[in-house]
């Protein structure tokens, strides 16, 4: 196990809006977890207990899902122990280089709810790298004037590793005439410099007398070149003497080792760019320059160059863990993602700040160094914005600043935070009565804004002034449409309205209803007919009669029908007519009242006992109507109307008096006919002789047999009717009368002086001698 596992590093707590939400997220927004290991650890190796430091138990891990999150695998979690585990091989010098400080920042993710969890692992180096130098053998050539104490750089090995592993100081094998001294870079690099101290056997060149070798104006050349300079330009220039004459003071410059980015002019020492620098590539170059007189005496000298940062690279946006569904009832500060930015130039040039572009509500939180937590900020209603498009921008501090903008669709996912709402704030609908069972009478109709089953609206009945069951008997209501459909016949005169409430509910877990109310009003038809209150028939059935006095003046009250119908409004409004009078211009019917009058004083004529057949019609289409008959008869007191009330055939119904005038009229024919045959004998008799006795039969008979009017049909009776004198005496035979005029021969025969009369009267003068009464009858 790494050591030092388990350290924690606490950074300050952000005060203001989000003291709350630390509060929730203090371990994963100001903890970090702190690891140190040394590098080239086993796959496999443990580094720590990240679930234990992270306070989560292992029964957790399974719903937690705790795992890193990092551009490279460098490690992974167990998912049984919570242990961090090396995952592939941890070479220090591949991932920091020389930096002396190597560290691994990365993320651990937990979902459920999801958190980040900032993890710090350092890579210790091992001395695990020798120095090399880049070739086995290297010459000098020394003149052999040299004097002893003179100096040569020696090629530099190099060694991966830093700190106490790095290259610590080169070393000489024996030799009686060089000597070896160490000599330090300005970065702390360490180069070896050969010093001849005395004479040695060596192979010897004769060469031309050069007394004097090259002398540079500096040892070490130092110069900072900004990065991104054109190739060609000029870096700097070396320049070297030589105290000789001729050829031997012409200087001729180059690199000790030949290299791929700097040129050398070997007669000017001008060092220029051959290609572009790049400070993240190569921070610094350090090289050695020779310069060679014309006798071949060599001096040298460093030129150190320091590459300058400039802000050239743009910072680059990665997220981690993003939540693209983000339910709508999220409480503000909920984490969505993890958003590392990296920025490849140092100093200001490397520093970034990101913000958040538009109006959203969403905010960006810095948790570490160039990483940010992304957060909700506000409320989030998905009917009104199902999805945003957040644009992150993560500007430098460079001159120019540089900056980077990506954009994300963030998708809001639906919760059932909304209730169905009808479409009206109460239902009213009119319904006639009588309707079929089963038709629709109306439909509700609601809406829920929400998504799938959370939009998903079905309907009920609920409530009702009815009882439960007696309710369900008049209506049901269509759980998929609204639809309220009648489960009977409604009667306006049993029930005139019906409140109901209907409930709208979606399918959501819990679910939302809503309830509206529903008023069904019955709507009246002409389905009942009046009913007479009065006159009320006997308790044996028969008509009641009312008396008129004999002097009852015109106008006089003599009675009143009173009806009612059960219907409303112009079904129930009433109107009275007379169907049939006995005498049809005595009395008067209010048409809206009922109210029956006198129309004229009565009449000597007129009958003492009189009937009227009363019809009640409403006002509906079509119309329906009831009948009353009034018994009156004119008497002064009640002794007085009884004699005319003996008189009076019992009441029958209608049907048994129908029967009895077809068998009245069926006997009249049957003896009208035998008249008839009689009477043409006696006229064959007559031609031949005419006796005394058969004086009577004249042309101006009194008596007249044949149709006296139209045929009526629609009153149930025969199309004939005949008059007949009828002589009362105390004799049983009868007596014709004649007539002082003859007979009309149009179709009305009723006397104009007695209305109502169904025969004209004759003179009491050309009567018979034998005194008797007559009295006149109808059979119809």
């Amino acid at each position: 196990m790494g050591s030092g596992a388990g350290k924690r590093g606490w950074a300050p707590r952000r005060p203001g809006l989000f003291a709350c939400l630390l509060s929730l997220f203090c371990l994963a927004l100001s903890e970090q977890i702190r690891y140190r290991i040394p590098e080239e650890m086993a796959q496999g190796s443990v580094v720590g207990n990240l679930a234990k430091d992270l306070r989560l138990s292992v029964h957790e891990l399974a719903t937690r899902n705790l795992r890193v999150s990092s551009e490279k695998p460098y490690f992974a979690v167990s998912a049984e122990s919570g242990e961090l585990l090396v995952s592939s091989r941890l070479d220090r010098e591949q991932i920091c280089g020389k930096k002396p400080a190597c560290a691994l920042e990365f993320e651990a993710v937990a979902e459920n709810p999801l958190n980040f969890y900032h993890v710090n692992v350092e890579i210790e180096d091992v001395n695990d790298h020798t120095p090399k130098f880049t070739q086995s053998s290297f010459e000098l050539q020394i003149s052999e004037s040299t004097p002893p104490g003179a100096r040569f750089i020696l090629e530099v090995a190099e060694d991966a590793d830093i700190g106490l592993n790095s290259l610590q100081a080169y070393k000489l094998s024996l030799s009686p005439s060089f000597s070896l001294i160490n000599k330090e870079k300005q970065d702390g690099s360490k180069y070896p410099e050969l010093v001849l101290d005395g004479t040695t056997e060596l192979r010897i060149q004769v060469t031309d007398a050069n007394d004097n070798p090259p002398v540079f104006s500096q040892d070490v050349y130092r110069v900072s070149l900004g990065e991104n300079v054109p190739p060609g330009t000029t870096v700097l220039q070396v320049s070297a003497t030589d105290q000789d004459e001729g050829a031997n003071s012409e200087i001729t410059y180059s690199f000790y080792k030949t290299g791929k980015v700097f040129s050398l002019n070997s007669k000017s020492g001008e060092i220029t760019t051959l290609n572009t620098l790049d400070f993240e590539a190569v921070k610094e170059y350090s090289m050695v320059v020779e310069g060679r007189d014309g006798g071949g005496l060599v001096a040298q000298c460093t030129v150190e160059i320091s590459v300058q940062d400039e802000n050239d690279n743009r910072p680059d946006i990665t997220f981690h863990s993003l939540v693209k569904m983000i339910l709508e009832n999220a409480e503000p500060g909920m984490l969505i993602a993890l958003i590392k930015i990296h920025d490849r130039d140092s100093g200001e040039n490397g520093e970034v700040n990101c913000r958040l572009e538009g109006e959203v509500p969403f905010q960006i939180i810095s948790s570490s160094k160039n990483s940010y937590k992304l957060v909700t900020d506000g409320a989030l209603d998905r009917e009104q914005t199902p999805e945003y498009n957040v644009t992150i921008t993560a500007t430098d501090r460079g001159k120019p600043p540089l900056s980077t903008s990506t954009t994300i669709t963030l998708h809001i996912a639906d919760v059932n935070d909304n209730a169905p709402v009808f479409q009206q704030a109460s239902y009213e609908v009119h319904v006639a009565e009588n309707n079929p069972p089963g038709a629709s009478i109306a439909q509700v109709s609601a809406r829920d804004p929400d998504l799938g089953p959370n939009g998903h609206v079905s309907y009920s009945l609920v409530a009702g002034d009815l009882e439960p069951r007696a309710l369900a008997s008049y209506v049901s209501v269509s759980a998929q449409s609204g639809v309220v459909f009648a489960q009977r016949a409604f009667d306006h005169e049993q029930l005139r309205a019906l409140e109901l409430t209907l409930q709208a509910r979606d399918h959501g877990s819990p679910a939302l209803r809503a309830n509206v109310s529903l008023r069904v009003l019955v709507g009246d038809r002409n389905d009942n007919a009046p009913r007479v209150l009065y006159p009320a028939l006997g308790p044996d059935g028969s008509a009641l009669f009312d008396t008129v006095p004999r002097a009852a003046q015109p106008g006089y009250l003599v009675t009143k029908v009173v009806a009612v119908d059960a219907d409303a409004g112009h079904n129930a409004w009433l109107s009275y007519h007379v169907l049939q009078a006995s005498e049809p211009g005595l009395f008067s019917l209010g048409l809206r009242t009922g109210e029956v009058r006198t129309a004229r004083a009565l009449g000597e004529r007129d009958a003492a006992r009189q009937r009227l057949l009363v019809a009640v019609r409403d006002g509906g289409q079509p119309p329906l109507s009831a009948t009353a008959t009034l018994l009156l008869v004119f008497a002064d007191s009640l002794q007085e109307a009884l004699p005319d009330l003996g008189d009076a055939p019992a009441p029958s119904d209608a049907q048994a008096e129908l029967q009895l005038y077809l068998v009245v009229a069926l006997a009249l024919i049957s003896v009208l006919f035998l008249v008839a045959v009689i009477l043409a004998v006696a006229l064959h008799v007559r031609r031949s002789s005419r006796p005394a006795a058969w004086g009577c039969f004249q042309p101006g008979l009194c008596v007249k047999a044949g149709p006296v009017g139209p045929p009526n049909y629609s009153e149930g009776t025969l199309p004939y009717s005949y008059n007949l004198c009828v002589a009362h005496t105390g004799k049983t035979e009868f007596n014709f009368l004649t007539c002082s005029e003859p007979l009309s021969s149009g179709p009305d025969i009723l006397c104009a002086e007695s209305p109502g009369a169904l025969f004209p009267l004759c003179n009491s003068s050309e009567s018979t001698s034998h005194p008797e009464t007559l009295t006149t009858v109808s059979y119809i």
